[in-house]
């Protein structure tokens, strides 16, 4: 009779209760999230501090694209969010003498972290940005904590350390860092992996289509690599956890179902960046060329740093776990073979060029050729995880893992990379995580110890590599200065000058940054970005315009030639003061032609054609300009000084094929006295011609007695009031880039700027702007939306007729039972 009592028992045997309840699971998450974001923003801050680089120091931190492009275009957001731009969403009037602003908002500032910068003063825009790349760097901490602990439970501290170390691995703390949209990728792969873990178990079927199109949105570069990494993850996950292949081909299936869902949600954001990436100036096309395997391995050392190869460090603790996975005899031999597999697959496919290609959509990048390497760090902390979730590696598997990384030190000495502290804090860093991972977890004194220690070693780690980065950084790439009395001045100077839309007011040259109208205010004709229309820098070429980043970073003519075509009744000097000059309306009237004028070589000659009238005349003498016309020089490959005889020197910067000088204003000619200097040899293109300013004054008082008596210009449109009997061609005052249309028909262009006909007795003419891709975008986003909507309901409808069917279920067990967290 004691027998069934006895077969009764096992429902309340221990390992019944080894599961946490629900509720403990996820306060155990959320503790392991929280440690992961404060371990990662102190080691952050730490390694900024020690640089002493802002905001802890004088050193500037806005190096390269980070100055010149990303916070002038978060302090333009900030314009946008305080009702202070001129432009909208879909229009920047600011930039480039007016150009489509949807691309880079789906580029630069989709991440929902963006808008946090309008919490802060304007004048602190540099802080902003600092302290929402912090916040990027923690949430994605705080994201890879928690996916760690829903792919499979085990200590949430260990699970907080991983995360950190994801989040402060060398990709995010040296090159993401300055590049603040990336960091929206770190992000997306721990998010993306937690959609597959969704389709995994058949869950959230309406919220993970969103998950993507906001991780999407939020940078689709570093979004196209994550969702590759997570469909990688998704496939080993599947392999080892679902034995029917109907559920092999169910699930990944179902999860590229969702991301098709959540793509297209994306679509209004994703498809004008497409456009804009086409429509763009063609970049450098670069040849890849892998990183030799002791550099490659070298960066897997703290503190060192290489433009050209992948930064692989994720913390010595990490590192130790991984390599310690195929000598762990509680993990399940297939779950080591196959997480192991996946590391070296996806660091092999970054030396292979049909894969790097894959990973960068098909085209080798102009800066940095590893901008994959954040998901190595991803899949690298995964496998440390299915470590350490299984219980913590014995002795020999620690002491195996330590083998191999020693192998891997001593194979990275054939590298210039590491220095003595890269091999101080990786060897230091080893003996302490060895001896952090070998504690009894179990006793609560000894796991606070092993966290305690480890946290430690991982900040100190990346707070090195991170001040590392910043010494090679300030080396060896352009420096920006941070908002400061300089800024403010401008600024003020360019606020009470301004009359937009009556005139645009120029923040000239020599410039701050390469976006110094959204930077500083106004309305100029600078503009850098990766969307810089083709026939925007073509145009502004043709007209004597200079450029760095091999034409991608169109600078400012200062030409009163150039100023009155387009409306620049107001110029910033280089001593703060306003330059006031007589300028066009927005929109003027031109003659009908039958024949298409087209630019040719000389810059004279095409500003001439756009005026309609001659204003320049050719030397005297060689190299001397009539008394009391103006010298300007046209010489775009000449990298070197020059000047008139008896005035001030000009440095021009014309080292191609990444720099163009700009035609350069030299003063007012006196005469032979007034002759033209060059420090070094003339170059093979060159010429110096005379501006009659008599002339000009001519020219501008007859186009304006037929330009538009009054214009009225909104955040992506404009009218303009015609004069009576007007006949022949309006020509707006800004780039024809594609989505101009006027009066509802695609706009004309007239040497390179918006035109469209005028038929006699026409009193107004509108124009308006909409990104290409816009449309078709909205079009996706709605049919997504109600595919959603229609399997939210077919899903209530089922619930409600099966209200019982799954109550009590236990989900399949994936692995092995975890210890207590």
């Amino acid at each position: 009779m004691a027998t069934p009592l006895r077969s009764a028992r096992p429902a309340l045997r221990p390992a019944a209760r080894s599961a946490p309840r629900p509720a403990a699971h996820r306060r155990a998450s959320l503790s392991g999230s929280a440690l992961a974001a404060l371990v990662a923003a102190v080691a952050v801050c730490a390694g900024d501090a020690v640089a002493r680089v802002f905001p802890y120091g004088g050193r500037h931190r806005s190096v390269n694209d980070l100055g010149n492009q990303f916070v002038p275009f978060h302090a333009h957001l900030w314009d946008l969010l305080h009702g202070r731009a001129a432009g909208g969403v879909l229009f920047n009037w600011q930039s480039g003498y007016g150009t489509s602003f949807l691309p880079d908002l789906g580029t630069y500032l989709g991440s929902p972290f963006s808008v946090l910068v309008a919490l802060f003063p304007r004048e602190e825009i540099d802080l902003a940005v600092y302290v929402v790349t912090v916040l990027r760097i923690a949430a994605a901490a705080a994201a890879m904590a928690w996916l760690l602990r829903t792919v499979r439970r085990g200590p949430w501290w260990a699970a907080g350390l991983l995360g950190a170390s994801y989040a402060l691995c060398g990709w995010s703390v040296i090159e993401a860092s300055y590049n603040p949209m990336w960091l929206d990728g770190l992000i997306a792969l721990p998010m993306l992996c937690l959609t597959g873990e969704w389709a995994l178990r058949g869950r959230r079927p309406v919220l993970a289509p969103l998950v993507v199109a906001v991780c999407w949105m939020a940078n689709f570069y570093t979004a196209y690599m994550a969702t590759l990494g997570a469909g990688l993850v998704l496939l080993v996950r599947v392999v080892l956890t679902r034995p029917e292949w109907r559920d092999r081909v169910r699930v990944p299936l179902r999860a590229a179902g969702r991301t098709l869902l959540g793509v297209a949600l994306a679509g209004p954001v994703l498809l004008p960046v497409f456009l804009g990436s086409r429509h763009a100036y063609p970049g450098l096309v670069r040849e890849f060329e892998p990183v030799g395997a002791a550099d490659l391995l070298a960066r897997l050392l703290p503190a060192t740093y290489s433009f050209s190869s992948p930064a692989l460090f994720v913390g010595t603790g990490t590192l130790l776990l991984a390599a310690a996975l195929p000598f762990h005899r509680a993990v399940p031999a297939r779950a080591r073979l196959w997480w192991t597999g996946l590391v070296l697959a996806v660091l092999l496919s970054f030396q292979w060029t049909p894969t790097h290609l894959a990973w960068h959509v098909f085209a080798t990048p102009n800066g940095s050729p590893y901008r994959q390497t954040f998901v190595l760090a991803g899949v690298l902390v995964i496998a440390a995880w299915t470590a350490v979730a299984a219980g913590r590696p014995g002795p020999r598997a620690l002491a195996a893992g330590a083998g191999v990384l020693a192998v891997a030190g001593l194979g990275a000495a054939g590298s210039a990379l590491p220095t003595a502290w890269s091999y101080g804090l990786f060897l230091g860093g080893l003996a302490v995580a060895g001896t952090a991972w070998a504690l009894p977890h179990h006793r609560r004194g000894a796991a606070a110890w092993a966290a305690g220690l480890l946290a430690l070693v991982l900040a100190g780690q990346a707070a090195a590599t991170t001040a590392w980065g910043h010494q090679g950084k300030l080396g060896g790439l352009d420096d920006y200065p941070s908002w400061g009395p300089e800024h403010t001045a401008r600024a003020r100077a360019l606020a009470a000058a301004g009359g937009w839309p009556a005139y645009r007011t120029d923040p000239s040259r020599p410039a701050l940054s390469g976006n110094d109208p959204m930077l500083l205010g106004g309305e100029g004709g600078a503009y850098y970005s990766s969307h810089t229309p083709d026939v925007f820098t073509r145009t502004m070429v043709a007209l004597g315009a200079g450029w760095t980043s091999r034409g991608r970073n169109v600078q400012s003519i200062d030409n009163p030639v150039t100023d009155a075509l387009f409306a620049v009744g107001a110029r910033l000097q280089p001593d703060g003061s306003v330059l006031r000059r007589d300028a066009l309306p927005l929109v003027t009237l031109r003659p009908s032609a039958g024949e298409r004028p087209a630019y040719g070589d000389s810059p004279f000659r095409n500003q001439e054609l756009l005026l309609g009238a001659r204003v320049y005349e050719a030397p005297v003498a060689p190299g001397v300009c009539r008394a009391g016309t103006e010298a300007y020089l046209w010489a775009p490959e000449y990298n070197a000084r020059a000047r008139l005889a008896d005035g001030r020197s000009f440095l021009l910067h014309g080292n191609a094929p990444r720099n163009r000088a700009v035609l350069q204003p030299l003063g007012v000619s006196r005469g032979p006295a007034s002759a033209l200097l060059l420090e070094r040899p003339a170059p093979a293109r060159w010429a110096l011609e005379c501006l009659d300013r008599g002339r000009l004054a001519a020219a501008v008082a007859a186009l304006r007695a037929t330009a538009a008596v009054s214009v009225t210009v909104t955040s992506h449109g404009v009218r303009a009031e015609l004069p009576p009997g007007s006949a022949g061609t309006a020509v707006l005052a800004a780039p024809r880039i594609a989505g101009w249309t006027c009066g509802g028909r695609p706009a004309g262009s007239y040497l390179g700027l918006v035109a469209a006909p005028v038929s006699p007795g026409t009193p107004a003419l509108s124009c308006a702007f909409r990104p290409p891709g816009l449309r078709a975008g909205l079009g996706l986003a709605a049919a997504s939306a109600l595919t959603l909507a229609a399997l939210s309901l077919r899903d209530a409808r089922r619930s409600r007729r099966r209200p019982s069917a799954t109550a009590g279920r236990t989900p399949r067990p994936e692995a092995r039972p975890a210890p207590r967290a």
